[in-house]
Order: C-alpha cells, then sequence, then structure tokens
C-alpha cells in the first residue's frame, strides 16, 4: 500500500520555488530518510506531505486519500523541528505528551484507560518516566526532543514523520530515539524522517531521498549523511549534477 504519494508536486513561498516537480512514492513499512543542504527544499518536502504547506501545482495522496479529503489524522504523527516547539512551553511532560491522544478521543470526552496506557507509555518508550511531572521549559534541548516524539508516539501513528529529530541534542538522546524507531518498524510504522547526518538511526534507514534546489536528486539506497553523498560522486554521480536553471527561457515550476 501507497502510504504517500506525491506527483508533480510544485511548491512556491513568497513568490519563490521551493519544490519543483516532486514525484515520490513511500509504502507501508518503509523508513525513508530525507537528506539535503540547507534551503534543498528537505523540510518543506515533509511539510507538504502533511499538508502545512500548499502546493501550487500536483497531487498529494496520504493511504490513496487526496489531501483534501483525508480526515483520518490519528493515522498520522509529526514532529516539528526543535526549534519550533518544546522550549518555553508552560506545561508538564505529561501534558505535552496527553496532546498527542486528541486526535484519538470525541471532543469533551473523558481521559480512558487507554489513553493513559499509551500516554505512559510514549513517555517509557522515550526514557523520561521520572521527569513525567516536570515541566518541559526545565528540560535539556535533547530531553526536549524527546517530548515531541512521545508526543507523536502517544497517538500510534502508522505514519511517522520527523524534521531533524536528532539536530542538535546529545549522543544519549539520539541512541534513545534509535531505540524508539526499533520498536516501530517493528510493529510495521511507516517512517519519513529529515536529517543531515544519520548517527545511531543509520542501520535502520533502507532508503535515501536526496534533495537539491528543490528537486529529488537521489532516491534509492541510503547514504549516511549529505557530506558523504557530496564526496561519492561515483556512486551517486546525480548529485553532483548541475541543476537546470534558465530564468527568461522557462519558468522556475517547469520540469526537466
Amino acid at each position: 500500500m501507497q502510504v504517500v504519494t506525491i506527483r508533480d508536486g510544485a511548491v512556491e513561498l513568497g513568490g519563490r520555488p521551493v519544490l519543483r516537480g516532486i514525484d515520490l512514492s513511500i509504502s507501508d513499512g518503509e523508513v525513508v530518510a530525507v537528506l539535503g543542504a540547507n534551503g534543498s527544499g528537505k523540510s518543506t518536502l515533509v511539510r507538504t506531505m502533511m499538508g502545512l504547506v500548499p502546493t501550487v501545482r500536483g497531487t498529494v495522496e496520504l493511504f490513496g486519500v487526496p489531501l483534501r479529503d483525508f480526515k483520518e489524522h490519528s493515522r498520522v504523527g509529526f514532529v516539528p523541528q526543535r526549534a519550533t516547539a518544546a522550549a518555553g512551553v508552560p506545561a508538564s511532560v505529561n501534558e505535552v505528551v496527553s496532546s498527542g491522544r486528541l486526535s484519538r478521543r470525541r471532543i469533551g470526552a473523558p481521559v480512558r484507560r487507554v489513553d493513559r496506557e499509551a500516554i505512559r507509555d510514549a513517555i517509557a518508550a522515550v526514557e523520561l518516566t521520572d521527569r513525567t511531572h516536570d515541566s518541559v521549559s526545565l528540560l535539556s534541548g535533547g530531553q526536549q526532543q524527546r517530548v515531541l516524539i512521545a508526543r507523536a508516539l502517544a497517538g500510534e501513528p502508522e505514519l511517522l514523520v520527523l524534521d531533524e529529530p536528532t539536530a542538535g541534542v546529545d549522543l544519549a538522546s539520539q541512541q534513545t530515539f534509535a531505540e524508539v524507531l526499533k520498536a516501530l518498524i517493528a510493529r510495521g510504522t511507516t517512517i519519513v524522517l529529515v536529517a543531515h547526518e544519520m548517527g545511531p538511526i543509520e542501520p535502520l534507514v533502507g532508503r535515501s531521498v536526496v534533495m537539491r534546489d528543490g528537486r529529488v536528486v537521489h532516491d534509492g539506497a541510503p547514504i549516511a549523511s549529505i557530506g558523504d553523498a557530496h564526496h561519492d560522486d561515483h556512486h551517486h554521480p546525480e548529485l553532483t549534477r548541475p541543476v537546470d536553471y534558465l530564468p527568461g527561457v522557462r519558468t522556475p515550476l517547469d520540469r526537466r
């Protein structure tokens, strides 16, 4: 089953092309790393998958349903970059993680036993049980990122999308994250994550998608880091091909 499908996707931000001619399919149970330099479009790509950034051309589907018609939001979990969340939040770890169950409860319905268990298990998975009642704003950067991951896990998603989950966090948190991914992979969760380098999660990744100038320039065998890709021209020559910017001849969103 195709979990994510993008056909001829194009995105503009502030009138500037950010994604151009994206064709991408991700199947059930895959673990896909999206790599690329700053400004390559990798974060915009995953945010487009989630419907957080609109396309100006093309289509996006989740679980075979056009994004505009997709209503089963409990099937999808999203962890944003740490810089956009967690720091300074006046709430406890338990309260933040509990918000991850909202999509699985009716509005106004009391917290059920199954909700409490999912919240407890998610906190335990990221090894923060001893900090359950602490304020998130008092945690370290790596611990804050673990809270965001636990919030997504509490919803028990079938598709988990993470935007640079290990950026700027300590090695211990990266290793904890890798253990969480192992458990998710074992139960068949589809995982898409943005990264600069793989670190401890490298053995878990089955496919790499490399972005360059808003296009997919590699989609296939795993690559450890974008730096390695640039130094491996023999195996990945597509990563060094020039991109066809021809102002005045074609529009920036035209395909090659």
